[in-house]
């Protein structure tokens, strides 16, 4: 079945979450069952039982939606076998990562060229449609995947791979952006050790230090200052 026939089936019948007045949005049952039964979602304390090799965290708790995807890939495949996730935010937010968590995994996984190539519209089709004002959540989970799978590459010594479209490279010869020195400080990156701890950065030559201590500073007094 197309994306657009699984759009219009899904479309049958919307739910309004809201019963009394208001004018409620209104969601696609899809979005519904996705909300109030979430799948692959990762309970508080199971990160220690499940065996990941990718994390991607974007957003913040602080200032809106956050979004966390835990990623297992097999090396010789390089097919997602595993995907868990937390998410900080409405019920499109939530329904967003669900669904993307059976997208990349279903069919015994997809494989990471195939998963770098979904865009936040292939999850609104399978959400059967998201309210315009929602549609930033389904682009926070593109983000996230993303994210962890360029903390594969990282991982996994495959630097050159990791994408940096729409971010200023910082360390050029480990790809390291701005948006990775953000999320560092976000995850609790406080000075330039707990950045190269993390990041790497600058291991391979010093020269990228002097910017990145600008951004850790610039980032600390965004998110932290009182």
């Amino acid at each position: 079945m197309s994306d657009e026939a699984i759009k219009k089936e899904n479309l049958s019948e919307e739910v309004n979450i809201r019963e009394a007045g208001g004018g409620g949005w209104l969601y696609s049952d899809v979005v519904k069952d996705h909300f109030f039964n979430p799948r692959n979602f990762m309970r508080y304390g199971e990160e220690e039982k499940f065996e990941f090799n990718a994390m991607g965290r974007v957003g913040s708790p602080a200032c809106g939606d956050e979004m966390v995807l835990w990623l297992k890939i097999e090396p010789e495949t390089e097919k997602i076998k595993e995907c868990r996730w937390r998410t900080f935010g409405c019920g499109s937010a939530i329904a967003s990562t669900s669904v993307l968590s059976e997208m990349i995994t279903e069919k015994d996984g997809m494989k990471i060229e195939d998963a770098l190539k979904i865009k936040p519209q292939d999850i609104i089709a399978r959400l059967g449609g998201l309210p315009d004002r929602k549609i930033h959540c389904s682009v926070l989970g593109d983000k996230a995947l993303q994210a962890a799978i360029n903390d594969y590459f990282r991982k996994t010594g495959k630097h050159e791979r990791v994408l940096t479209a729409g971010a200023k490279v910082i360390d050029s010869v480990l790809n390291i952006t701005d948006k990775d020195i953000e999320e560092a400080v976000l995850e609790g990156a406080k000075t330039i050790e707990d950045l190269q701890k993390k990041l790497k950065i600058g291991a391979l030559g010093k020269d990228s230090l002097p910017a990145a201590e600008e951004l850790l500073k610039f980032y600390l007094e965004k998110y932290f200052k009182s």
